[in-house]
């Protein structure tokens, strides 16, 4: 008798013993992912001929199958469906690899693929077991570091990132040496969210130490990917990744502002008395603007009425270069 009900195929799969091929996928969040299960040997195959199963191993779970002659649809999980998919020409040539889009974190499972030909009374020609590893990356970690205003004996950091998977290790370094600091001064709380993915909220709390530099380092093992967030702080710092000045730093600097500003204004008076002081050596003199910052020059001139005269002295005029 023809078997037709997957139920009724189930429980003969269940009674069914043979050694499993097994091999291992890994598959980003939302992508799709390939579940290889090909027959050895090169073969063309007659769909009317084949009853091919994928379903999660140790369970009843339908993924995908095909049967001859029948519909496959309305068997499948709800959680698959429309999402696990069969090539109809691939299988004909021995290919009964499961297409599985955009995977989820629900997905992270053993799947089982087999293969039954009617031509041999139903006899598994092939059995393969995928098991899936699901990953999805963390968000960059973000520390808060302590409040200005707090006036506690110790420092107290935040340290959050978001949307991961599988659930992460948190762990916090002392910046200075790169040293790790103590998992008993660390207090970690990680929860699912909406999306099936892990967020995770790790509060560190040390005794006050001035400048302290520290990292909140969150691993995704699957990855083999370490995020590493960092800030400094000081006593009165209240903003990541800052260090804030304290009062005694900011009167120093303002006393250097004064002595700055005193020293601009004594250098203006002296300028302001050469400059008077050069402009009385000729006190009847009138002169004529020059260029922009030209020096004054003054050059012996003999006039014609003095000449005339028989004077014998020249008398000396202040006058501008001209360098029209």
């Amino acid at each position: 008798m023809l078997l037709r009900s997957p139920g009724l195929l189930l429980l003969l799969l269940s009674g069914l013993r043979a050694a499993t091929q097994e091999k291992e996928v890994r598959a980003m969040v939302g992508s799709t992912v390939e579940l290889k299960c090909i027959y050895p040997e090169e073969n063309s195959f007659d769909l009317n001929d084949l009853y091919v199963y994928w379903q999660i191993s140790g369970s009843n779970t339908v993924v995908t199958y095909y049967l001859p002659k029948n519909s496959s649809a309305g068997h499948e999980n709800n959680h698959y469906k429309n999402r696990a998919h069969l090539s109809l020409d691939s299988m004909k040539q021995g290919d009964f690899s499961l297409s599985l889009q955009n995977v989820t974190p629900q997905d992270a499972q053993k799947f089982n693929c087999l293969v039954f030909r009617e031509s041999l009374q139903l006899g598994k020609i092939l059995e393969m077991e995928v098991s899936l590893h699901v990953a999805a990356n963390y968000s960059l970690p973000v520390i808060s570091t302590p409040s200005s205003e707090s006036r506690d004996p110790e420092l107290t950091f935040t340290c959050r990132s978001t949307n991961g998977y599988p659930r992460p290790n948190v762990y916090w370094i002392n910046e200075t040496d790169n040293s790790p600091l103590d998992k008993a001064l660390q207090n970690d709380t990680v929860s699912l969210n909406s999306q099936g993915l892990y967020d995770v909220v790790s509060i560190l709390r040390i005794p006050w130490t001035p400048n302290m530099n520290v990292g909140c380092c969150v691993e995704n093992v699957l990855l083999h990917q370490n995020l590493t967030g960092r800030s400094q702080t000081e006593r009165s710092s209240g903003t990541e990744g800052r260090i804030t000045e304290t009062p005694d730093s900011l009167q120093k600097e303002d006393n250097v502002v004064i002595f700055i500003t005193l020293a601009l204004l004594l250098v203006s008076v002296i300028v302001a008395v050469v400059i008077y002081m050069g402009k009385s050596k000729c006190p009847h003199r009138n002169y004529t603007a020059g260029w922009p910052g030209e020096p004054l020059i003054c050059d012996p001139i003999s006039h014609p009425e003095q000449e005339q005269a028989g004077a014998q002295a020249a008398t000396v005029v202040c006058e501008l270069t001209d360098h029209t």
